[in-house]
This record gives structure tokens, sequence and C-alpha cells, in this order.
């Protein structure tokens, strides 16, 4: 994601508030307010939520930290194993949460708190992952969720003789085989421009797709070597890659911003959180050029994130409110409209306001009702508490396929043998 750090003071609240879960603040920092430090990646869209808490109630004052997200993930690693500098709340992706469920001391149990009484807020699917010990102990609290999509540009789309409304877009690939012959399609047509970004985006995007993946969820072990949903995947993906229908790109780096201010690829996986990232990447001069069409396999869910409290913080009670308070429903809604990060709890899902939400850059796509519809029926991807050391095997794979420096049998051998030797 963007790697820059932005650090946003705001206050927040002295007293108990009736209607907000919020708990009086004690503890002090010498001025008379306690302070709450918040870690976060990527554009969570608290800032103007901070302005509105400090606006109405003084006595907490908060910090946002931001970093890349593979850095503030590892940092958050190594901060707990040292049992120090850590922030007050952190944010964790649901793809490192299995991960941190294995270190579960060194967070606060929320239900502590009260946030079990509000479980009913949450998507059944999404608070379960928050979770663990049958329910009883509640990691972390849920931010947004991850449903799939497909971003496509029209115009190149309409150069290379395929369909640009979305409706008959998504009608080319009701199936990642089919999404794959429609490469091919374009390829013919415009062999200078990529069809999509990178094999990595459409490979995680299937082992999403899947109830298991890398890692069994009945005892977590791996399972990769035997799991046809995976070699599927893999045989798929590098297959787009072996005929350059791939630019190759890190997804979400300078590379890949770069490709989309040029028109370098006609598609792009896209979980609603990459919707603002697509944007800001491609430029005002791609505006209305972008559309929004089904996802190949009909839902999935990629990314989506947590608060949790860190034990080591020397304000527990005061994080644990602010964590409850930032998940809230009237939160997750005005996220959703300046961000476009899509709620998690089921009552902002089906609001009109979420409901009746287009998209002006993306040709004015219903992004809500594209996003939403998949967000409550969904089966999110199981994935094991050592999925962080085993997926990256399989990107790089794939980037090897891309480079020209393997071809995907000899790929896939060597990414499992790898993750079996990063599993001793």
């Amino acid at each position: 994601m963007r790697n820059r750090t932005v650090r946003v003071a705001v206050a927040a609240c002295a007293a108990a508030l009736v209607g907000t879960g919020l708990a009086a603040c004690g503890g002090g920092s010498g001025s008379g307010q306690t302070r709450i430090t918040i870690a976060t990646f990527a554009d969570f869209g608290y800032e103007d939520l901070f302005a509105e808490y400090e606006k109405a109630h003084p006595g907490v004052k908060l910090e946002n930290r931001k970093l890349e997200f593979d850095a503030h993930h590892s940092q958050l690693a190594t901060q707990l194993a040292g049992g120090k500098g850590a922030a007050d709340v952190v944010a964790v992706e649901e793809g490192w949460l299995p991960k941190f469920r294995g270190s579960k001391d060194k967070f606060v149990n929320l239900a502590d708190f009260g946030a079990k009484d509000l479980s009913g807020q949450w998507l059944d699917w999404k608070w379960n992952q928050g979770v663990t010990d049958n329910g009883s102990y509640v990691l972390g609290v849920g931010t947004d969720v991850g449903s799939l999509a497909v971003c496509y540009r029209k115009d190149l789309f309409q150069q290379a003789g395929l369909p640009t409304e979305r409706a008959e877009v998504s009608k080319l690939w009701p199936t990642w085989e089919d999404y794959a012959r429609t490469a091919d399609r374009f390829a013919e047509r415009k062999p200078d421009v990529k069809f999509v970004s990178a094999a990595e985006q459409v490979f995680l995007a299937m082992i999403n797709q899947a109830g298991e993946g890398f890692f069994a969820k009945a005892d977590d072990s791996f399972i990769a070597d035997t799991n046809p949903k995976v070699r599927a995947a893999f045989d798929l993906s590098a297959g787009l890659a072996a005929k350059g229908r791939t630019s190759g790109v890190k997804p979400f780096s300078q590379q890949w911003t770069v490709g989309l201010k040029q028109g370098g690829f006609a598609t792009e996986v896209c979980p609603a959180w990459a919707l603002a990232q697509i944007a800001e990447g491609a430029g005002e001069g791609a505006k209305g050029k972008w559309d929004v069409a089904s996802v190949p396999g009909n839902g999935g869910n990629w990314g989506g994130s947590f608060l949790m409290v860190p034990k080591q913080g020397k304000n527990i009670q005061a994080a644990a409110e602010v964590a409850k308070w930032l998940t809230a429903p009237e939160r997750q809604k005005k996220i959703f409209d300046k961000t476009g990060n899509l709620p998690s709890q089921p009552s902002v899902l089906r609001d009109a306001t979420v409901q009746g939400k287009t998209n002006e850059y993306f040709s004015g796509a219903p992004v809500g009702q594209i996003f939403a519809s998949s967000a409550e029926s969904l089966k999110p991807n199981y994935r094991g508490t050592q999925d962080s050391l085993v997926r990256p095997k399989f990107q790089e794979a794939l980037l090897r396929v891309e480079q020209g420096k393997q071809q995907p049998p000899e790929a896939m051998t060597q990414a499992l043998n790898q993750s079996r030797a990063e599993l001793k």
C-alpha cells in the first residue's frame, strides 16, 4: 500500500456517552489528557472521524501512525515479541490475523470490555474471524471487508472489439477459464496492452474464493501440494503469465501506478478497497474510462481488517472503547461514503446510502450494490496460522514465470519445496 506516515491529533471522550458505547477515559499524559495511538496501513478513512470526535469530546488525544502494509505487520510482530513499542490500538489485516491468533496472550480480550455484546453488528463470518476459544476471546473487532469484482478499461475493451457495458462484460467470464479465454481474444486485437497487471492478482483471487487454500481448516496442516484448487489457480494464472497476458508488476507498487497511468493493462482484480487506489494511481485522465464488472466465480473476499488492543498499552480500557467506537455502524457508513471501504455489518450493507452508492470515476458503477450483494453470502477462505510464510512463495513463483525465468511446472515445484522448508 502507500508508504507514508500520517499523524493526526484528535481529542476523544472524558466521560461515557449514552448510545456510543464509550466509557469514561482514565489516566493522564501530564496535560490532563490520555494519549491513545492507533497504528494502521493504507487509508482507513479515520481522519475526519477523529476530527469529529475531537470537537465533541475533549479528554483523550488520539494519534494515528501509518506505515506500508508489510512494514506495519512485520513491525507489530517485532513489537509484540519485544514487549514494547506497539500502538494502543492496531489494525491487523485478515491474512495476518491467523499468525497473531497464535499470540493471543499478547492481546486484550475485548469481550472484557463489552465487545461480545456487540457481536450481532457484524456479518457472522467476519465476527468469527476475529474470535477464538469458541467465541469467548475477542481478539479484534472488524473494520471493512473486501468482496471481489473486476475493474476494466472500457476504451481498451472497445478497441479490442469486446463489449463495454458492465452487464455484458460480466457475461464474458462466468468462470476464470472464460476470463483467460477473454484475455486471448483481447491479445489478438491489442497485443501492445496486457490484460491484467500481475498473475498473482488472479491467483490470489482464485485462492480467496476457495474454502481452503494452503492449509486445512480442520487441523491447520499444509495441503497446498494436494489441494486441487491451489493447483488449478496456479496453472491458470501461470498460463496467463507464460502467454504474456500479464504486466508482471508488483501490485500497488510504483511500477503498478505507472502501468495504470499509461493504460498498460485492461483489467484488474479489485476488492472494494482497491477502487480508491486504482483511481488515485490512474489519475484524473482515466476518469470515466474504468468500469466495474462481476468477478469470475461469483463472490469471494480479499482483505478487510480488525482493530486489536495489545496488552502492553498503558490505557487499555480507553483503547478498547476507541476501537469499538471506530467500528460502530454509523462510522462504517461514513467511511464507505468517503473511501469506498466496504462495511462488514449487515445493517450498513443494507442501508440505502450504501445500496445507492455509485462511483463517478468508474463510469457511475453501482459499487454499493456490486460489492454489498456478495459480502453477505460469501464464505471466506481459511487462512492458516503460517499463511504469511507460504503465500509469498507462490507469488514469487508466478513472478519468475512472468520474467521468463521458469516454466509453470518448475515454478510450482519450487514454491512447494520452499514452502515445506519454511514450515520445518
